[in-house]
């Protein structure tokens, strides 16, 4: 499978972005998004299960990132912090999304720089 996402950039804090993934090849039962800020681990954000039911949310950021999937895997983020900073990065496993946390899924996107100066 490849994953390639997009969508990453530089925002205020308070403000909004949506990061977009596009996936091809084998399908996957979920697929979701896992953030690196620097100088730390990775970290699960989210994850959603194929047909964009059964959502599933890091609890640093319920409530104001939502992940949605059609044709492609978005997270919608809003009220970003600072903290939020990071390279997030698509991922696609074969467990269900509510699995997620702790995991390493088996693929996984090159990355995106979000910024969030405060």
């Amino acid at each position: 499978v490849e994953l390639v996402e997009s969508g990453g950039g530089l925002v205020q804090a308070g403000g909004s972005l949506t990061l977009s993934c596009r996936d091809s090849g084998r399908p996957f039962t979920s697929y979701g998004w896992f953030r690196q800020p620097p100088g730390m681990e990775r970290e699960f954000v989210a994850a959603i299960r194929w047909n964009g039911n059964e959502p599933y949310y890091a609890e640093s950021v319920k409530g104001r990132f939502t992940i949605t999937r059609e044709s492609t895997t978005n997270l919608q983020m809003k009220d970003l912090k600072p903290e939020d900073t990071g390279v997030y990065y698509c991922a696609a496993d074969p467990a269900t999304s509510r699995n997620w946390n702790g995991l390493r899924p088996r693929a996984w996107g090159q990355g995106t720089q979000v910024t969030v100066s405060s």
